[in-house]
């Protein structure tokens, strides 16, 4: 059966549909799996989206991906999400790139493996080990999938560990800034009565508070990572003058890709649309940039984002581990 790890990845589902003369009748249904709780599995499908009972389903499990994209469209992804959250403090290991912003998220303290690092393999880790050790950080290593998997092979021999699975979403822009042709939630209200999103060039004081909560504080790399890309949009949702929603949009990738980060609703006021009013608005100036698509990375695990993204049109494209480096 399932498991909240599948949730953003394509599944088939075998269910119960009746008895006709004693003998039960089946149903296949194949799509991505967008929800998967007590009682329900919910699927996105080519029909439109599927809600399966789970006291109906037969059998279920996780498939392979209708067609993974190329190695260079990966390296290409993960170098414009790299723009897009860029670490103060940069390396070069060949082509491999390494990055430290003062232990401030583990996109911007690790090393991305794309490319070739200019030596065998093993010396490139000892040299990434040994590069983060003089800054007095863990070493970290983001490993792209399948991409990365021969770096992967070698930190599993070498026994580092994995923090939980990311998950690099794409959607083409043209579908976030259509109108949309359903409500995003069966709570939110019509689009009239949701306030307007702002986009500013620099972060608020109280926009920054926000994802500090979110982050764990906010030392001035972490400033240097959320302002440092030439084209960045911070967006704002206010009602009364209170902040309700943030998020951040970047355009990078030669002007290709919109990177939406940081999206976050204040807990009070969740499940109005809120969140998809930011991405929305962040769509709409991306593609006046002349973006084409939008990506963003979510964990795996967090079943809430993946399911508002699914809503809104993003597939995952690839995944990636972040590995950590044994102690001592």
């Amino acid at each position: 059966m399932l498991r909240q790890q599948d949730v953003g990845h394509r599944i088939v589902v075998r269910r119960i549909v009746g008895i006709r003369e004693g003998r039960t009748l089946f149903s296949d249904a194949l799509g991505e799996l967008v929800e998967l709780s007590e009682t329900h599995i919910t699927l996105s499908t080519d029909a439109g989206p599927l809600r399966v009972p789970v006291a109906e389903v037969h059998r279920a499990k996780r498939v392979p991906p209708a067609r993974r994209p190329t190695a260079a469209a990966v390296v290409a992804l993960e170098l414009a999400a790299d723009e897009a959250w860029p670490a103060p403090v940069r390396g070069r290991l060949g082509d491999w790139r390494l990055r430290w912003a003062d232990g401030w998220t583990g996109r911007a303290n690790s090393a991305l493996p794309v490319g070739d690092p200019d030596r065998p393999l093993p010396a490139a880790l000892d040299a990434v080990q040994r590069w983060y050790a003089e800054r007095g950080g863990p070493a970290l290593v983001n490993t792209p999938l399948p991409l990365a998997a021969p770096v992967g092979a070698e930190l599993d021999a070498r026994g580092w560990t994995s923090r939980p699975p990311v998950l690099v979403q794409t959607v083409p822009l043209r579908t976030l800034t259509a109108s949309p042709a359903a409500p995003l939630s069966a709570t939110a209200p019509p689009a009239a009565d949701v306030p307007p999103v702002t986009l500013a060039d620099a972060p608020a004081d109280d926009w920054l508070a926000i994802a500090a909560g979110r982050k764990g504080g906010l030392p001035d790399a972490a400033r240097q990572v959320l302002t440092g890309t030439p084209r960045v949009r911070f967006a704002e949702l206010r009602e009364d003058g209170r902040l309700l929603a943030v998020g951040r949009g970047t355009v990078t990738g030669g002007g290709r890709w919109l990177g939406v980060s940081l999206l976050e609703t204040v807990p009070q006021a969740r499940r109005r649309g809120l969140a998809a009013a930011v991405v929305r608005a962040l769509a709409g100036w991306g593609a006046a940039e002349g973006a084409s698509h939008a990506f963003l990375q979510v964990e795996q695990s967090n079943t809430g984002a993946v399911a508002l993204y699914r809503r809104l049109g993003f597939t995952t494209h690839h995944t990636y581990l972040t590995r950590v480096a044994p102690a001592g």
